[in-house]
C-alpha cells in the first residue's frame, strides 16, 4: 500500500505543488499534521487532505496505519488552526479548514493542549480490529463514541459497521483494552452510555 501511495505522489507532484501555491500558506509538516488530525478529530479524509496538501488516499492510508507509520503527530493548534475552526468543519463535511494567522491575529488565544501518548505502529494497525471488536460485542456504541475512544475517524467506523471497509476480510476482532488503545474504564463507560441511550429510546 505504501509503495502505491508513493508512486501516486510522484506522478501527481506537479498538481500538488500547484495546489499548495494557490493557498495562502503551506503546512510545514503535512504528514505529521495529518496524523494528528486523523487521531484527534472526526474530520473527513478530504478535509484533512485539502488542508495538508495531501491526497485523500494518503490520509486514508494514515488512518489505516499503512502510510507515514513512523511519523510522530504534530498538533496544528496554535500554529495553523484554532479548536473552533476544527469544530466548525467537523459539523459540516463540505466545509474547508481555513488557516489562522496567529502572528497577525494577536487576539487569538493559543490553546493549551495536553500531549497525548503516541500510539505504536502495532496499535495504529490494530484500530480497525478494535473497531470490529466493539461493533461485534457492543453494536449500540455510536460511531462518534468509537472514534473518540480509539482516536480514529467516524468514516472509518461507519465503513466497518456497514461492511464497506476495503480491508474488512482481513480484520480480526481485537479487544481495544488488550492492544492498548483505551482503558477498560473508558470502554465500559462508553458501552454504559450507549446502552442507557438505547434503553431510553424504547
Amino acid at each position: 500500500m505504501a509503495t502505491k501511495v508513493s508512486k501516486k505522489i510522484v506522478s501527481n507532484k506537479t498538481s500538488l505543488l500547484n495546489s499548495a501555491k494557490a493557498k495562502k500558506f503551506i503546512v510545514g509538516n503535512p504528514q505529521a499534521t495529518a496524523v494528528w488530525l486523523v487521531e484527534n478529530t472526526s474530520l473527513t479524509f478530504p478535509q484533512i487532505a485539502d488542508f495538508c496538501q495531501l491526497f485523500d488516499m494518503e490520509v486514508q492510508a494514515i488512518a489505516n496505519g499503512t502510510f507515514a507509520t513512523n511519523v510522530l503527530p504534530v498538533s496544528p493548534l496554535g500554529v495553523y488552526l484554532t479548536k473552533e475552526e476544527i469544530e466548525r468543519c467537523q459539523k459540516d463535511e463540505n466545509a474547508k479548514l481555513e488557516a489562522c494567522d496567529f502572528e497577525k491575529d494577536s487576539d487569538l488565544e493559543i490553546p493549551k493542549t495536553k500531549t497525548k501518548k503516541y500510539k505504536t505502529l502495532l496499535q495504529r494497525r490494530s484500530k480497525a480490529d478494535a473497531i470490529l471488536w466493539i461493533l461485534t460485542f457492543s453494536p449500540e456504541v455510536s460511531n462518534k463514541q468509537i472514534s473518540k475512544l480509539l482516536g480514529t475517524t467516524e468514516n472509518t467506523v461507519e465503513s466497518i459497521r456497514n461492511k464497506s471497509h476495503r480491508s474488512l476480510a482481513n480484520l480480526t476482532p481485537k479487544d481495544p483494552v488488550i492492544v492498548g488503545l483505551c482503558s477498560q474504564r473508558d470502554l465500559d463507560n462508553a458501552v454504559k452510555i450507549a446502552r442507557e441511550k438505547a434503553d431510553n429510546k424504547k
